[in-house]
């Protein structure tokens, strides 16, 4: 496979190659496997979240009501960093 990059991203990948001492194909071979593995693991942890809504183990909840929670649940952990 032949991969082609502007001349700014060759640039930086030329320059990280030389700071780290290693080839800039092992460097681009990690970043793809990496990113690879990281959709992987999300696919599945989707897969997982669809199954147990399906399935009914979890109940879904609207949008609005997610963000009042996060908000209540940010609040409170602040207020208890402020007492420490």
């Amino acid at each position: 496979m032949e991969v082609h990059f502007s001349p700014a991203v060759q640039d930086k990948l030329d320059r990280m190659a030389r700071a780290s001492g290693r080839p800039s194909h092992d460097l681009l071979e990690d970043a793809v496997l990496g990113y690879v593995d990281e959709l992987a693991d999300a696919g599945q942890m989707l897969d997982r979240r669809y199954d147990d809504l399906a399935s009914g183990r979890v109940q879904a909840i609207d949008g609005e009501q997610a963000f009042r929670l996060l908000m209540a649940r940010t609040e409170a952990q602040r207020q208890r960093l402020a007492r420490q």
